[in-house]
């Protein structure tokens, strides 16, 4: 009888192990490598110190706190949230609503971002007078030999700035991909962020560059040497 006891506790204690592993792979499985997580990490990249809730880290090794070389992010936009069970089908690309941007962080490796490269490099690569995009935004093709084939530049004026200049891909490869476009600005202390998008986008590209902006500025907080 004792043998017998002891037996159907191991089994019990199996069956609870089984049942709890098995509810823990499955909604790791479920969650498909996302988290509805909104813990604040702080993650400091050269003289920047970024809070950052845990569901808009894209990857699932850097959601913590620490020194990293670059933060990969997701935000649901125009909420500009970061996954929740809510809004699982948007992240998972399951619908055509409510569009993902891709947000990476790193230190700063060139001089000007992409506004001010216009000037001084794209000017001279593309093609004029362009053709008439949504928003004001003027589509050039690039010149067989800018190293650009396969992209055109988007271009917004904006009186007294820099333009907004982004680019985007064209033909199959464009249709394929989830966020065509791409454009990097300054921020921080010595901070590039480089951010994706789809490129229907274009035709809101005012409220969408201020979305982003101010998405990254309440991110920065203080710089390392202040948080110490």
């Amino acid at each position: 009888m004792t043998r017998v006891f002891k037996g159907l506790v191991v089994l019990a204690l199996l069956s609870l192990a089984v049942t709890v592993a098995g509810r823990w792979f499955g909604e790791r499985i479920a969650m498909g490598g996302h988290t509805d997580d909104i813990a604040i990490q702080a993650v400091v990249i050269g003289d920047n110190l970024l809070a950052v809730p845990a569901n808009m880290i894209r990857f699932e090794q850097a959601r913590r706190s620490g020194d990293a070389d670059r933060l990969d992010l997701y935000v649901r936009y125009p909420q500009m949230e970061g996954y929740t069970n809510a809004s699982r089908d948007a992240f998972n690309h399951a619908t055509g609503s409510s569009p993902i941007l891709f947000l990476g962080f790193s230190e700063q490796m060139m001089s000007r971002d992409m506004s001010g490269r216009f000037g001084p490099i794209y000017s001279s690569l593309i093609a004029r007078p362009g053709q008439p995009g949504p928003g004001g935004i003027t589509f050039h093709e690039f010149s067989e030999k800018s190293g650009y084939l396969g992209e055109k530049l988007a271009v917004g004026e904006r009186p007294g700035r820099d333009p907004f200049v982004a680019r985007c891909l064209t033909g199959a490869v464009a249709e394929k991909s989830l966020a065509s476009c791409e454009r990097d600005i300054l921020v921080g202390q010595r901070l590039s962020l480089t951010y994706r998008f789809p490129q229907r986008l274009l035709g809101d590209w005012q409220a969408l560059e201020a979305a982003v902006e101010a998405l990254a500025a309440s991110m920065l907080g203080d710089t390392p040497a202040q948080a110490r």
